[in-house]
């Protein structure tokens, strides 16, 4: 079957979609009128209630639809005379494909490239075409590589690929919007099952369709060309997602941003600083495997495809692709300052962001190391002091399982290295001595006044051994750092730098129902309705309320480390009781019919009190 007859049928099937809901509702009602005719009494008016519920629920999906209103187009406008290069090489390549020139060209911050068209009469009619590249692929790119992309979308339209893309789009959110409100009774279920068939067809033609616009790809850049591209844009996807988590993400969640210049800017570095991993990471095979609910193939079937496809006669640009855009540092800070809402937070440079930043972070671990300590001595709080005590009394086993319950004995001095080092790390800062200094090519390191990195790491061995403690602290305070000055902050934890593994609705925590964010480091509890259906959104819409940390602080967070032990009565459905350190036992029931975040968000929960079981946890 042809890619215009399986979009076709992708339209006939959204059109279907309506047809099987109408006429649910028409047979409901006429079953309603019948049963009325008949005298059925309550059942009747149970069937009416039902009809009147899906008759409303339709009309409700479409009419949220219909007000809908369009995202603002995102990024910088490109004109003409702003990237007479780049419009030049968009020019040649739509001629190559035989097509019609986009009419906008749009920088953008995304790690894709893509096209858009504003179609009439369901697709018959052509209108204004936009192209949005992304910065980072500008950053990562050659020439070469950029005109293999840029061929590749415009083999969409040449393809007409993108004529059915908004009727596809506006009819997708059409039927998940329909299905979101009926669930809950047969006909939502029925509709929910037609609507997964309509995505499985539309996931097909997207898949031939990539394939189709390859072609354009390897006859404007060359196969070796365009499957090194290939290979390059989820390459450069990886590295912009670790760069956000790992660089912007440390101060977001420290109250700083980068500035507008400093977004695309570091990125750049760490392309530059991480040559070597990325190198190692582009000899890795491509994935030749794909879900049926993907809209792309995967890259290494997309490669291998390429190798039959006939190629033209180029030459090889190696230039940077961002030599495409003149003044792309400028562009790139524009694109940034629009793309990046910062708040409240601070704009500062990446030293200063890096400076601020990591005492932070260093000291919210520290604040957990004290708060465990402060148990296992005995008291309602704690510091380096405590801690070292601890070490010389013989007490660094039990105050590693605080936080590693599991760890065997001999195995307590290396999993808790890591956590002195830090201990100290605070207490150098604190006393004026230790500088966090931003490294593009690796972790942030604490350096002392003349620049060079503090010996923390030979001093921490000291300090975990009860025989060389004291020599540590006399290191220390040749070094300048008074270990009176590492002390707790905080004596409750909060899900600073967590990352969400799944979520549970409508599970009964102490008998009361909460929909339940299950996180790396703790549970997020919110009340919630008895009524199961929703579940879903009702966690999605917790998620996309703020930031992990602040949803946590403005619900109930029960952190991991908080719990003494935990006794699973039934893996599935989910039903454990846990003791916390102060006595209390929160008891948690998953419920038959509560809706998950994703399919393994039980699993997600299990892991996260498994380490502190005491018995085998039963099958079911």
């Amino acid at each position: 079957m042809s890619t215009t007859l399986r979009a076709a049928l992708s339209v006939l099937m959204l059109v279907g979609f309506y047809v099987v809901a109408l006429a649910m509702v028409v047979g409901l009602g006429a079953a309603t009128v019948w049963a009325f005719s008949e005298h059925a009494g309550p059942g009747a008016a149970k069937l009416g209630f039902l009809t009147v519920v899906v008759a409303v629920g339709l009309v409700v999906a479409l009419w949220k639809v219909a007000r809908a209103k369009p995202s603002p187009e995102p990024g910088v406008v490109l004109s003409p005379s702003d990237a007479p290069e780049l419009w030049s090489t968009v020019r040649e390549l739509a001629d190559v494909a035989q097509t019609r020139v986009p009419d906008e060209i749009r920088l953008v911050a995304d790690v894709n490239a893509a096209v858009s068209e504003e179609t009439r009469l369901l697709g018959l009619v052509g209108g204004k075409r936009h192209l949005y590249i992304g910065v980072p692929l500008l950053q990562a790119m050659s020439v070469a590589q950029m005109r293999s992309i840029l061929g590749h979308e415009l083999g969409h339209y040449s393809q007409q690929h993108t004529r059915l893309g908004a009727v596809t789009y506006r009819g997708r959110s059409a039927i998940m919007a329909t299905v979101q409100e009926l669930s809950g009774n047969l006909v939502g279920w029925f509709l929910k099952q037609y609507a997964k068939l309509y995505v499985l067809v539309s996931a097909a033609v997207s898949r031939r369709q990539e394939l189709e616009a390859d072609q354009i790809s390897v006859r404007v850049a060359g196969r070796s060309t365009a499957q090194s591209a290939l290979r390059e844009v989820p390459l450069v996807d990886t590295a912009w997602t670790f760069y956000e988590r790992q660089y912007i993400g440390l101060g977001w969640e420290n109250g700083y941003a980068p500035t507008s210049a400093d977004v695309f800017g570091g990125f750049a570095r760490i392309l530059e600083a991480r040559d070597a991993e990325l190198a190692s990471m582009r000899e890795e095979t491509p994935d030749e495997q794909h879900s049926r609910w993907d809209t792309h193939p995967a890259i290494g079937l997309r490669i291998a495809a390429m190798e039959k496809m006939p190629e033209g006669s180029v030459t090889v640009d190696e230039r940077p692709a961002s030599v495409l855009v003149p003044g792309f540092e400028e562009r790139s800070a524009q694109v940034a300052g629009r793309a990046l809402n910062i708040g409240t937070r601070t704009a500062v440079d990446w030293q200063t962001l890096t400076e601020r930043s990591m005492p932070q972070t260093e000291q919210r671990h520290a604040d957990l190391v004290y708060r465990g300590a402060a148990r296992v001595a005995g008291q309602s709080s704690a510091d380096l002091t405590t801690v070292l005590e601890l070490v010389r009394t013989g007490r660094l086993v039990p105050l590693v399982r605080e936080f590693v319950p599991e760890v065997a004995e001999p195995d307590a001095v290396e999993a808790f290295t890591p956590s002195i080092e830090t201990l100290l790390g605070t207490a150098a800062v604190h006393s004026g001595v230790g500088t966090w200094r931003l490294s593009w090519s690796g972790p942030a390191q604490l350096v002392g006044p003349d620049g060079e990195p503090l010996p923390l790491e030979e001093i921490g061995r000291l300090a975990l051994d009860p025989a060389t403690v004291d020599d540590a602290v006399s290191r220390l305070s040749a070094l300048g750092i008074d270990t009176a000055r590492a002390v707790q902050v905080s004596t409750t934890a909060t899900a600073h730098g967590a990352e969400i593994l799944g979520g549970l609705a409508n599970v009964k925590v102490d008998g009361a129902q909460h929909d339940v964010l299950v996180l790396d480091t703790g549970l997020v509890l919110r009340p919630c309705p008895k009524k199961s259906d929703g579940g879903k959104n009702r966690l999605i819409a917790l998620l996309q309320s703020g930031e992990v940390a602040d949803v946590a602080a403005s619900n109930r967070y029960l952190a991991f480390e908080d719990i003494r032990e935990a006794t699973v009565v039934r893996a599935g459905p989910v039903r454990a009781d846990l003791t916390l350190h102060d006595g209390t036992v929160v008891r948690v029931q998953e419920t038959w019919s509560g809706e998950r975040l994703t399919k393994d968000s039980d699993q997600a929960f299990l892991a996260g009190i498994y380490p502190y079981v005491k018995d085998e946890v039963p099958a079911g």
